[in-house]
C-alpha cells in the first residue's frame, strides 16, 4: 500500500556536471519524416531543443542568444542595404519583396533581443516563475512580422502583374539574389544552431524565418533568369510564389510557438526524464513527470515512489535523481520533487 511520504519540494538550479554521463539514444519515441520530405522537414522545422549539447547555465545561455542576434541583425542589414540599391537601380518587384523579407528578418531580432534581455530578471511576487515567457510572446512578433512581409509582397507582385514595368540592370538583380541567398542562410544556420543549443525555440524560429528569404532570394534569381529569357512576367509572378510559399512554411512555426504557449513539451524530452528518474537508487516507480518550457529553459516536477524509509533517506533520493537529471536535461532550471513511500 502506497502512503504518502512528507512532502519534498526541491528547486534545482543547473550546474555542470563532467562526472558522469549517460547515453539516452534510444530514448526518444519521437518520429521525423525521411527522405526528401525530411531533407525539407528538417530545413524548415528544426528541433528547437538538442538536449546533447545544451547549455546547462542560464545566464550563458542567454548570453549566446543575445550574441547570435547581435551578429545576425548586422549580417542582414547589410544585406537588406545591398539589395535595395539594387531595387532602385533595376525596379525589380521581386526583388523588392526579396527586400522587404530580409528587412523585416533583421527587425525581428530586436524584440527577441529585449526578451532574451528581460529573461534575466529574477522572479517577483508577481511574476513567480520570471520572464521567460516573453521569448516566446516574441516568437509570436516574429510571426506576424513574417505574415505581413508577405502580405506586402504578394500586393506590389499583384500591382506589378496589372502595370507591367520594364527591368533594368538585370545582372545586378541576379547578384543580389544571390547576395540574399547567402547572407540569410548564413544568419539561419547560426541562428538555429544556437537556438537548439540553449532551446529557444522563438531563436529557431527566427532562423527558420532568415532561411526562408534565403529561398526566396533564389527564387529572385529564377525571375531575373526568366525576364531574360523573354518572360517580363516571371519577376511579379515570383513575388506572388515567394509570398505563397512563406505562408505555407510559416505553419510550422506557428505549431512550434504555439506548442510552447500551452506549455507543450517535445515527449522525447519527457522520456528522457523519467529514465533518468527510474534508473535512481531507490526510485521504486515514476507516477507522475510533468516538463514545460518557460523561454528557453525547463521547469517541471515529478512524483516518485520509494521504499518505506526515513525522511533523510528520501531527501538523499531527492537529490540523487536532481543529479541524475542534471545530466539529461541540461537545460532544468527547477523541478519539484514528491515522494511517496511504498513498504516492500
Amino acid at each position: 500500500m502506497t502512503q504518502p511520504h512528507s512532502h519534498h519540494d526541491h528547486p534545482h538550479r543547473q550546474a555542470k556536471h563532467d562526472d558522469h554521463s549517460h547515453d539516452h539514444s534510444d530514448d526518444h519515441g519521437h518520429s521525423h519524416p525521411t527522405g526528401i520530405k525530411g531533407f525539407f522537414y528538417g530545413l524548415f522545422v528544426p528541433h528547437s531543443h538538442d538536449a546533447a549539447d545544451s547549455i546547462d547555465d542560464a545566464l550563458e545561455a542567454s548570453s549566446q542568444g543575445v550574441r547570435a542576434l547581435k551578429i545576425s541583425l548586422f549580417v542582414l542589414l547589410a544585406t537588406t542595404v545591398l539589395q535595395l540599391v539594387v531595387v532602385i537601380v533595376s525596379g525589380s518587384v521581386a526583388l523588392f519583396a526579396d527586400t522587404i523579407h530580409n528587412f523585416s528578418d533583421a527587425l525581428t531580432a530586436v524584440p527577441l533581443w529585449v526578451a532574451f534581455v528581460l529573461g534575466r530578471r529574477v522572479a517577483t511576487k508577481r511574476y513567480t516563475y520570471g520572464f521567460g515567457r516573453a521569448e516566446d510572446l516574441a516568437g509570436l512578433f516574429i510571426i506576424a512580422v513574417v505574415a505581413l512581409s508577405a502580405v506586402v509582397a504578394a500586393y506590389q507582385s499583384i500591382e506589378r502583374l496589372f502595370n507591367p514595368q520594364p527591368l533594368n540592370n538585370l545582372w545586378w538583380v541576379i547578384a543580389a539574389g544571390f547576395i540574399g541567398f547567402i547572407g540569410n542562410e548564413i544568419v539561419a544556420i547560426y541562428r538555429i544552431r544556437v537556438g537548439q543549443k540553449i532551446g529557444s525555440a522563438a531563436l529557431v524560429a527566427d532562423g527558420v524565418h532568415a532561411r526562408i528569404d534565403g529561398f526566396t532570394s533564389l527564387a529572385v534569381v529564377l525571375g531575373g533568369f526568366g525576364v531574360m529569357l523573354g518572360f517580363p512576367l516571371a519577376d511579379p509572378i515570383v513575388g506572388l510564389l515567394i509570398s505563397a510559399a512563406i505562408i505555407v512554411l510559416l505553419w510550422g512555426t506557428v505549431r512550434s510557438i504555439g506548442r510552447r504557449l500551452m506549455d507543450g513539451i517535445e515527449p522525447e524530452l519527457v522520456d528522457r526524464a523519467q529514465h533518468a528518474i527510474e534508473h535512481t537508487p531507490g526510485v521504486l516507480a515514476v507516477s507522475r513527470v510533468q516538463l514545460r518550457w518557460v523561454g528557453h529553459r525547463l521547469q517541471g516536477a515529478a512524483v516518485v515512489t520509494v521504499a518505506n524509509t526515513t525522511v533523510a533517506d528520501a531527501d538523499a533520493i531527492a537529490h540523487d535523481i536532481e543529479h541524475e537529471l542534471a545530466h539529461a536535461l541540461p537545460n532544468l532550471d527547477a523541478i519539484a520533487i514528491t515522494t511517496t513511500t511504498r513498504s516492500l
